[in-house]
């Protein structure tokens, strides 16, 4: 089965407003994240919080073309620059698409996955998409997970990844700490 595309409903750009103030650089960057937190710090950690086989948020499988229900791999990671957890990235492969140029993923570790991905040029990036996640999201409860206070809000970014007609979700959730960078 393709992934077929849906319509995204996550803004296109961050609204200018106070809550935005000092993460909409992060936010808009279309380069690898992980790269951009490594220039900002002397070391960076990738703590790997779950990987495995899961039913994906019902956002994430329309987007992807999943039926609902449908088992995808679910990679949980907090991204830690200098000790503090500056990042929580949740990343959604379809189970179908975990072969050929894919099958990296199933395997990485707690190795950073923006590397591999901005390392291969046949991997295709879609526009980044935003959105200000509160406590209704399920995403806002498990950044948690990454061991830093979340507050009752905070913004995300995603895109999808295409490799071969094959997709692979990102999405990014920026933590407090990622404003002392």
């Amino acid at each position: 089965m393709r992934t077929r595309p849906h319509r995204e409903t996550w803004l296109r750009r961050p609204p200018r407003c106070a809550e935005t103030d000092g993460l909409r650089p992060w936010l808009r960057d279309q380069g690898s994240l992980t790269a951009r937190i490594r220039s900002h710090c002397r070391e960076l950690q990738v703590r790997v919080l779950a990987q495995r086989l899961a039913v994906p948020h019902r956002d994430e499988a329309r987007l992807l073309g999943l039926r609902r229900g449908e088992l995808a791999w679910l990679r949980e990671v907090a991204l830690i620059a200098d000790g503090r957890a500056v990042v929580y990235a949740r990343s959604v492969l379809p189970r179908h698409n975990l072969r050929g140029g894919w099958r990296l993923f199933a395997a990485i570790g707690n190795r950073p996955l923006g590397a591999a991905l901005f390392a291969d040029p046949r991997i295709r990036r879609t526009p980044l998409r935003v959105r200000r996640l509160d406590r209704r999201d399920p995403r806002l409860a498990r950044a948690a997970l990454a061991g830093a206070a979340t507050g009752p809000l905070l913004w995300a970014r995603r895109s999808v990844f295409r490799l071969r007609r094959r997709a692979l979700l990102v999405c990014e959730v920026f933590l407090p700490a990622i404003r002392q960078l």
